[in-house]
This record gives C-alpha cells, structure tokens and sequence, in this order.
C-alpha cells in the first residue's frame, strides 16, 4: 500500500531495529534487494521466447544483459548494442523464456510430501483441515518446525526451510514465489528476505508489493474490504471460493464467500486490484462479474483436483475475459513447482475442455500474465528490453516452443536467472556466467546452484542447500522426541527470572491455520440470515486437542523435484479425485 513504510528486521537482533523512512527518489539510489544491479555485462543465445505482445519468437538471437537489465534481443547477425562488442557470448544451445511467476504458493508447507492419499472426497476449504490426517501429516509438523528452538533458543530449522523451499522452486524454474512470513511476540510480521523474489515483499521501489489474505471477507465487512483494495498499488491475493458448486446448484458453501463481496446491487468488493486465488466455487455469471470490475484470478488444478475432484471454470473466466494466473499452491496437494503446474493445466484443458487453452495461453498465465496482474509488467513477464533479466532457459531449440516447455522435465532446465544473476544450472552455463557455487544432482544430473546475496538475511545466508536438506530430514525423523521438547513446561526459576528481564523479540513461523489470536484462518459458516454468512464460528481447537507428541509419526522430506522423487507419480496414481487423464498424462510428461 502506498501509505505503508515496509520494515526489515533481522533475526538475530534482540530488538528490533527500525529502518529510517526514505524518500522515494532517495530509494531508487540504493543498490536494491537484489544484487545484481550492480552487475555484469552478459550476452546469452539461443532461441527467445520474448511474450512480448505481438508474441515475438527469435529463433536465433542475442540478449544482452547489463546491470541486471535487458538491453536488447535481437537477431544474431545485427551489430551489438554499445558497450557489447567483443563481448564474449555465452551459446545457451537452449530456448530462453522470461522467469516463471507463481502467484499462489504456502511456501511454508512445501518441505511436506503430497498426502497420500487424500482421504476423501471434500466440498469446500472448511472440512480438510477439520480431518484428523490434516493435524498428523500437515499441521503438526508444521507447528513444530515453526516452533522449534534449539539449545540457544534460536529457531534453527527456519533458515533451512527457507533454503530448502525457494531451491525447490529455482529448480522448477521459478523466479518469483510468494515468500515466507514470520510471527513475533512483539507484534511484528515480516517476510524472509532470499534468492527468489517476493510478491508481498519486493524491497524494491519499481515493483509494488502484493496484499494477501486467506481468510475470507464477512459479508459485513464488504465495504471495508473495498475501500482498502483502492488503496492498493499491486494487487490483494484472496482466496475465494475454495470448494465446489455442483453444475445446476445455484448455492453452495464455497460460492456464499463470493455473494459475501457484494457491497450492494451493482456494487461489489472488487476492482482491477483484486485477484481471486482458487475461485473454484464461482459460476459462469460470476466470471462476469469478476471482469466487469476488473478482477483476476490464480488457478492451482491439481490442488483442487486432489481435495475436491474438480476445479475452477477456467473456460468460463476465458469467456469472461477474466486475466488467469497460475499457482501450485502446496506440496501436501499441488505440484513441486510451477513447471509441474503447467502439466497439469495442459492436461485439464486438453481432456476436460476441448483444448481452449494453447500451450501458448498456458505459458502466458506464469510470464506475462501474471506480471499484469501484480502491475509489474513495466519491469518482468516478457524478455525485452527495459525489463528484469529474470530468465529461465530449457534444452532445444526445435519445435514450438511453448509446447516444449510444458514437456519440458526438470532435467531440461538448464539456466535460471534473477535479476541477471545465474542462480541453478548447468555446470557448464554457471561457470560461463561467474556463478559457480555449489553442486548438486537433479534426476542423476549435475548441476550448480548459486545463492550468495550480500542482501539475504544472514541466518539463510549461512545455510547451504545440503545442510538445509540434512537439518530438515533429521527433524522430520524426530518429530515426535520435538514435540515433547516443545511442550515441556518452563521451569519456575526461569519464569520468575524473565518477569524481571526485559522480553527478548521471538520469531516464529506464521503458518497458515492459525491467526495470533488462535482463530483459524479458514473460517466455517456458522450464520443463516441472508447477509452475514461467513465468518469464523470456533476459536482453535489446539488447547483441547491430543499433545501433538502422541499423534506425530516420522515424516520424509519432500524431494526437491519428480525427477528425484520415485514416489510422486505413484503418489498421484492412488489419489482417488483426480481424473484419469491427468493421472496418466502426468506419468506420460514426466
């Protein structure tokens, strides 16, 4: 929001220091978040999938680089940009597309495995948390891994998680994600500062910050909610509607949190600020409500497929003319990372909707789609000049490209870049650019990652992808021995010290279930009367509920991708609401 200072405070300190406020133009002189615009110059070739407007593909071309910039891209035989010649060039012998951006994902939760398998068939958001495999496989663990403190009372599995999760992303050839908040018992919130860009944290003063929010809107409410998305410079991430409306059914749980929007007739809580995550729930007409007032939407199929055997009307909101991005939304129901997600989608469109969407539609809702709807199409969604040099490279150069991408395996990455900076991939490419790093293997090949960021929060900044991987694992084996540590009461001694000292600042990790307040952040329905039907009617259940030490089990970590992840198509094959299509498709694509 423009009225809102954003604040960084480290984990490390005790107390939290403020930053100063800046004046816009005294912003703009930093160096930014992101390194890299201060730079080296680059020339990349290859094939350059540039989603500009006119859908520009350069079979073979040039893209020079400068301060984390594009220059230009332009065909082979031109004459180099000034500055550029004699430049050494870097022969990608792959196709170059902008960075894919997710606009759905709880990060927090994508070190868990997919359920397995989803134990029933669900009809809105408000009855799979309530289900007792939730707190067991999901919640629990999760709870304890927010929650853990070591030794020094520092929450040490955080930082791992940070790592592990946005390295799970940069191999799906993710570049922007939504980030990871922080809870502390001073009233703070703040996100982790990483490699991989932050909608609702950019730290950076030519691309608006993103608003989220996953309880829904009480129909009271309505117009609060209206006058806060004016204020808004990018865009107010809702999930709405997370559930099914049967064809022919006029009501439904799911679709009562979109009637709750309406302000009065003809007015409704939406504008070309807001954007619908799921909208599963929604009807046709309700698509064109949406356009009307400028709304858009984040698709996550497979989630929705997995919970309640269907997904959102995508065609109707294509009709519409509602703008359509993608998100995987999380590992415990949706794909490892957006790459997967564009599988899926093209699976859905190619057997459940006669193919409406190309793959070039597809490919536009996780590039350029997306970047309009966080307003950021000034700086990312395309590959030209002017723009952020967040690129995303695959092996070949032969057939449509769009197509290619969406067959493309995780092994067929061979180069992600943020903000001109080589962050994952090919030995061979990382070396050229100056980004070696440290190695890894990916379906049984090698590659390099390089997370070095002088502008990372330190604690991630000190961990490596293995140690976050190690940390990780052997947390989820001795889940059940950190949940007793956890609810060991403090001695006396040191709770009548603490009365007389002055409260450190505590971080915890802000999971998605529960509000400070306890409340759980997925409201049930609990009202009749025709205007307030929405809202929370329970307080959490976790003070009443059984010790999380008796009901936890040992865990895997999940695989950073399917293609070191032996279990994930037979995983999906047993998921009993997902169609056959997408389930044999899947095995086929990867």
């Amino acid at each position: 929001m423009t009225d809102m200072q954003r604040r960084w405070f480290p984990l490390a300190d005790t107390k939290p220091a403020r930053r100063a406020a800046t004046s816009p133009a005294s912003k703009a002189q930093k160096p930014g978040p992101i390194d890299p615009l201060t730079g080296p110059k680059l020339a990349l070739a290859g094939r350059v999938v540039t989603m500009d407007d006119a859908f520009t593909v350069k079979t073979d071309a040039i893209m020079f680089i400068d301060h984390g910039t594009i220059v230009a891209v332009q065909d082979r035989a031109q004459p180099a940009p000034a500055g550029f010649n004699h430049m050494p060039l870097i022969e990608t012998g792959g196709t170059l597309f902008p960075g894919l951006i997710e606009l759905h994902n709880h990060l927090s939760y994508n070190a868990l495995p997919l359920w397995n398998p989803v134990p029933k068939l669900f009809q809105h958001r408000g009855q799979w948390p309530g289900h007792s495999d939730y707190r067991k496989l999901i919640s629990g663990p999760m709870t304890v891994v927010g929650e853990y403190r070591d030794a020094q009372g520092k929450p040490s599995l955080l930082a791992p998680l940070v790592r592990y999760v946005e390295c799970k992303c940069l191999l799906g050839g993710v570049t922007t994600s939504q980030g990871i908040m922080l809870n502390s018992n001073a009233g703070i919130r703040r996100f982790y500062r990483g490699i991989v860009r932050n909608v609702e944290q950019t730290d950076d003063p030519e691309l608006f910050e993103a608003q989220g929010r996953i309880a829904d809107v009480d129909a009271k409410d309505a117009r609060a909610f209206l006058t806060r998305l004016e204020k808004e410079d990018s865009c107010f991430l809702l999930h709405l509607s997370e559930g099914v409306t049967k064809t022919g059914q006029a009501d439904s749980i799911a679709r009562r949190h979109f009637l709750a929007l309406q302000v009065a007739p003809n007015q409704w809580a939406i504008n070309n600020r807001f954007t619908a995550i799921h909208a599963a729930g929604l009807l046709p007409d309700d698509f064109e409500v949406l356009a009307q007032h400028g709304g858009a939407m984040i698709w996550s199929p497979l989630s929705n497929l997995l919970l309640y055997g269907a997904t959102a009307r995508v065609d109707a909101a294509k009709r519409a003319g509602v703008r359509i991005g993608l998100g995987s939304d999380w590992s415990p129901s949706g794909s490892k990372n957006l790459l997967g997600e564009l599988k899926v989608a093209w699976l859905f469109t190619q057997h459940e909707l006669g193919g409406m969407f190309s793959a070039r539609d597809l490919v536009a809702m996780a590039t350029r789609n997306a970047a309009a709807i966080l307003k950021w199409e000034k700086a990312l969604g395309t590959l030209e000049a002017g723009k952020r040099a967040d690129v995303v490279v695959i092996a070949g150069q032969l057939g449509d490209p769009y197509d290619a991408l969406i067959q493309a395996k995780e092994t067929a990455i061979q180069l992600v870049m943020i903000n001109g900076v080589a962050r994952y991939g090919t030995p061979e490419l990382m070396r050229a650019l100056g980004a070696d790093g440290q190695s890894l293997r990916v379906g049984g090949e090698t590659r390099r990652l390089f997370l070095e960021q002088n502008t990372t929060d330190p604690e991630v900044a000190n961990v490596s992808l293995s140690a976050a991987r190690s940390a990780l694992r052997k947390a989820f084996r001795d889940l059940p021995k950190l949940a007793r540590e956890l609810e060991k009461p403090k001695p006396k001694q040191a709770i009548r010290a603490a009365l007389d000292a002055s409260e450190p600042v505590v971080w915890s990790l802000a999971l998605d279930e529960i509000q400070d307040t306890g409340v759980e952040q997925r409201p049930r329905l609990p009202f009749n009367s025709p205007r307030d039907f929405t809202g929370p009617d329970r307080v959490s259940l976790r003070a009443a509920a059984a010790p999380l030490s008796t009901i936890l089990e040992p865990i895997t970590l999940d695989p950073l991708t399917v293609a070191d992840d032996p279990n994930f198509l037979t995983v999906i094959a047993n998921q009993p609401n997902v169609p056959d299509a997408v389930r044999t498709g899947l095995a086929q694509l990867y």
